[in-house]
């Protein structure tokens, strides 16, 4: 049982990743390699707002949110914009070379080092009975749940919402309806960014803060995304509990050191008889 509930608040975060980086490229037909960079560097904002200023986490996270917002807005209006027309292959080397400048800038300014902040607002475990579990993972997977519900609410229950299904539907017809695509574009660059920088922010209560974190949770909310279908929000919230519970699971029953490898040989087993992934379309 301990398992599950690890697996489970694990998985909330790598969906909170994930359907932040499905937003964007099911509106804007961009895939974003720089993605976990941008989770990387609300680690860091939280990290250095705890160490400078003595910020808990908690109360980081909504300035994350705040600072990644802008950095999605600087990302989409200096670099995405250019190349919305361009060839494919361009635009993976535009936000991929993203990735590495926001990587080894890092490195630059903060050195390899791990660092980590030593005692939060959430320190400690919780008791449910017959185990326990950390309360950072708790708070953690709960304020991913509250952010993913916010995102769904706007998503499917708002006017705004309805837009932006408009121009992942037609672009071309949501124009001509009045909807502004560049508009909505630049929006979902800051939502979704907004949301990473949340999840950056939480993990510094129980992960360690180094250049090259955003690494592992990006390559893992790719796979979430392509395992719930590109484009699909929903599929890739999915996708990031299974992960989180296939992890936890092959963590226990087989060895640490080879949860990484089973999640990624589940993921090629579901590609292999549903290649558009689980709630993709052809």
């Amino acid at each position: 049982m301990e398992v599950l509930v690890s697996g489970l608040l694990n998985g909330l975060v790598y969906a909170l990743v994930a359907v932040g980086l499905s937003l964007i490229w099911g509106i804007t037909e961009v895939l974003n390699f720089a993605h976990g960079e941008f989770l990387m560097l609300g680690a860091y904002t939280a990290y250095w707002l705890y160490t400078l200023y003595h910020f808990d986490p908690l109360l980081s996270a909504p300035i994350a949110a705040v600072a990644l917002a802008f950095v999605g807005f600087l990302t989409y209006s200096l670099v995405i914009r250019r190349i919305m027309n361009a060839p494919p292959l361009a635009q993976i080397l535009a936000t991929f070379g993203l990735s590495l400048c926001l990587r080894y800038a890092a490195f630059f300014l903060f050195s390899p080092d791990f660092r980590s902040i030593p005692q939060t607002s959430v320190s400690g475990s919780v008791n449910l009975g017959l185990f326990k579990v950390g309360l950072p993972q708790v708070v953690t997977g709960g304020v991913a749940l509250l952010v993913l519900g916010v995102m769904f609410y706007l998503v499917y229950r708002t006017r705004w919402g309805l837009a932006l299904r408009a121009v992942a539907e037609n672009k071309r017809a949501a124009s001509i309806v009045g909807i502004n695509p560049d508009r909505v574009n630049l929006q979902v660059w800051m939502l979704g960014s907004a949301a990473v920088g949340i999840a950056g922010a939480m993990l510094t209560t129980f992960f360690y803060v180094y250049p090259e974190v955003g690494v592992v949770f990006g390559l893992t909310a790719f796979v979430a995304v392509a395992l719930g279908g590109f484009g699909s929000v929903v599929g890739a919230f999915l996708g990031g509990v299974l992960i989180g519970m296939v992890e936890s699971g092959a963590g226990y029953l087989i060895s640490p050191a080879f949860k990484g490898g089973v999640v990624f040989l589940a993921f090629l087993l579901v590609l292999w008889f549903r290649p558009q992934g689980i709630f993709g379309r052809y």
